[in-house]
C-alpha cells in the first residue's frame, strides 16, 4: 500500500528503474578511478552517465549527486560483498520472472517492444541480460538487509511512545481506503482442450526423448511462460520456490536425456527436463501450455456466479458461507473471502485495506460505484494464475482519507516504528563495515556531507 508522504517505494518510478541500464555500455567519458572500496573501483564514468539520465528524466537527486550516487553504488559493494561471505543467493526463476515482469512494465510505459528496445539503445535480449544483473544484486542486497534486521520487534507501548514522538507534520496521511471481499469460479475447459495440451506436450517429450530437437528450442518456440527466453530454465531453486505439484517432479528427475511425465499445476501443464543438481537445489527447464477458455465458457461461468449472487442477496446464505464453499480462489477462501493487500511495492505492511490503485483494475472498476454491503454482478478478472476466471466482490467498507492514529493505523505505525529501528541497525552495521573495509576516495570526490560516517579516513 502506498501511503502519501511515506517515501518508501522500491523501484515504482521508471526512472529510478533504468538509469543504471542506461549507465551500462556507455564508456564515452575518459575514465578516472573516483573511489575504491575493496579491491573494487568505482569510475568518474559510471557516476556521470547515471547523473545525465536522472537530469534528463527529472529525477530529485537528494544533496550533490557527486557525493550521493558514488555513495550508493559504495554501499551496494559492501552488501554484495557480505552475501559472498555468508553465500547468499537468490532463485535464479525468481530474478527471470521479475525481469519479464519489469520488461513488460517498460512495455506498457513507452508503447511497444520496439520503443523500449530505441529507449534503451539496445535489443531486447541485452537489455535483459541487463536487468538480470541488476535485480539478481536488488535481491540479494535485500536478502542482506532482511537478515541483518530479521529480529527487529515491537511491543505496543514502544509503538505508542514513537507515535508520540512524532511532529505533527511527519504523522502520515493515509488517503481513502476499501475492505473487499472475493468469490471466483473457474470457467469448465472443455475436456477435449485439455486432451490437445496434453497431446501436444507427449509430442515435444518423444521428439526430444528421441534425440529429433533441443528441449530448450521447442521451450523457445512454444512454451507460454515467461522463461520461455531462456529456453525453459529456471535456474537453482529448493522445493519452496515451486508450487508442490512442480517440485515433486523436478526434484525427482534423475536422467538430463529424458523428459518427465506431464504435470498439472494452477497455471497449466508442464513437461520437465533436469539440467543439473546441486545439494538440496535443482536446476530444470519446462515447457508451459494452458487450455485455453472460450467466451462461451466465460459466459456459462459468469451465469452461475450471478446466480449465486442473487441467493446471497435474497439471504439464502452469506458472502462468507458462499466464498468458504464455493470460491475457487485459493488466497481468499479459508478467510470468509477477505482480500489482503499484497502491493509488492508497499513495504509498509499488508492488511485487508486497499488504495483503489492496488486492487486489480477489474475489481477497481466494480467497487468504484459500490456502497459498503453491495454485493458486485458477476464480471471476469484475471487471478494470480493469469488466467480469467469469473467473479463477484462485496465492499465490506470504505475508510475516509485521514491523519494516521493509532486507534485505526496501529498496523501502520507499527511499521514505521519497526522500520525506523531497521534504518537504525543498518546505518549502524555500515558504519562498522566502512571502518573496516579499506576505502580510498580520491581528493576531488572527498569534500562531501556524506550519509554514513568514516569513508574518508
Amino acid at each position: 500500500m502506498k501511503i502519501n508522504n511515506i517515501k518508501l517505494l522500491v523501484g515504482a518510478g521508471l526512472t529510478l528503474l533504468i538509469f543504471p541500464l542506461l549507465a551500462q555500455n556507455q564508456k564515452n567519458i575518459v575514465d578516472e578511478v573516483a573511489w575504491v572500496v575493496g579491491d573494487e573501483a568505482i569510475f568518474r564514468s559510471d557516476i556521470e552517465e547515471q547523473y545525465k539520465q536522472l537530469r534528463s528524466e527529472g529525477a530529485s537527486i537528494p544533496g550533490d549527486p557527486y557525493c550521493f550516487i558514488p555513495e550508493q553504488i559504495a554501499v551496494e559493494k559492501l552488501y554484495l560483498h557480505q552475501a559472498k561471505m555468508d553465500t547468499i543467493e537468490v532463485p535464479e526463476s525468481n530474478v527471470r520472472s521479475a525481469v519479464e515482469q519489469r520488461i513488460n512494465f517498460f512495455v506498457n510505459q513507452l508503447g511497444s517492444k520496439e520503443k523500449v528496445e530505441e529507449y534503451f539503445h539496445k535489443s531486447l535480449p541485452v537489455l535483459r541480460e541487463n536487468l538480470v544483473e541488476m535485480m539478481r544484486n536488488n535481491a540479494i542486497v535485500g536478502q542482506v538487509q532482511r537478515n541483518l534486521t530479521e529480529n527487529v520487534t515491537a511491543t505496543p507501548n514502544e509503538v505508542r511512545k514513537f507515535f508520540d514522538s512524532l511532529p505533527t507534520d511527519s504523522i502520515p496521511y493515509v488517503p481513502m481506503q476499501v475492505e473487499a471481499q472475493i468469490i471466483t469460479i473457474n470457467p469448465n475447459i472443455p475436456r477435449q482442450e485439455i486432451e490437445d495440451v496434453k497431446a501436444r506436450l507427449r509430442e515435444y517429450a518423444d521428439r526430444v526423448n528421441r534425440g529429433e530437437i533441443d528441449f530448450s528450442t521447442l521451450a523457445i518456440m512454444y512454451s507460454e511462460d515467461g522463461s520461455a527466453m531462456q529456453g525453459g530454465e529456471l535456474g537453482f531453486n529448493g522445493r519452496a520456490a515451486w508450487v508442490p505439484e512442480f517440485a515433486n517432479v523436478a526434484f525427482n528427475l534423475s536422467d538430463p536425456k529424458k523428459v518427465s511425465r506431464i504435470v498439472e499445476t494452477e497455471y497449466g501443464y508442464h513437461i520437465l527436463q533436469l539440467i543439473a543438481k546441486r545439494g538440496d537445489q535443482v536446476n530444470v527447464r519446462h515447457i508451459l501450455l494452458t487450455p485455453k477458455v472460450s467466451s462461451k465458457d466465460l459466459t456459462d461461468a459468469t451465469n452461475r456466479l450471478d446466480s449465486i449472487r442473487k441467493e446471497i442477496v435474497g439471504g439464502a446464505f452469506t458472502f462468507e458461507e458462499a466464498a468458504g464453499y464455493l470460491s475457487q480462489d485459493k488466497d481468499t477462501r479459508n478467510n470468509r473471502g477477505v482480500m489482503t493487500n499484497n502491493n509488492e511495492y508497499s513495504n509498509l505492511y499488508r492488511s485487508s485495506k486497499f488504495e483503489m490503485q492496488d486492487l486489480p483494475i477489474e475489481i477497481s472498476r466494480q467497487i468504484d460505484k459500490m456502497n459498503p454491503g453491495d454485493v458486485s454482478e458477476a464480471f471476469i478478472m484475471k487471478n494470480n494464475s493469469h488466467k480469467d476466471v469469473a467473479a463477484i466482490v462485496k465492499l465490506t467498507d470504505r475508510i475516509p482519507g485521514h491523519r494516521a492514529n493509532l486507534s485505526d493505523d496501529y498496523n501502520l505505525i507499527k511499521k514505521m516504528y519497526e522500520n525506523h529501528k531497521k534504518e537504525l541497525i543498518l546505518k549502524e552495521w555500515l558504519e562498522k563495515k566502512i571502518k573496516e573495509t579499506y576505502v580510498r576516495i580520491e581528493p576531488g570526490w572527498q569534500n562531501c556531507e556524506f550519509k554514513y560516517e568514516g569513508w574518508v579516513k
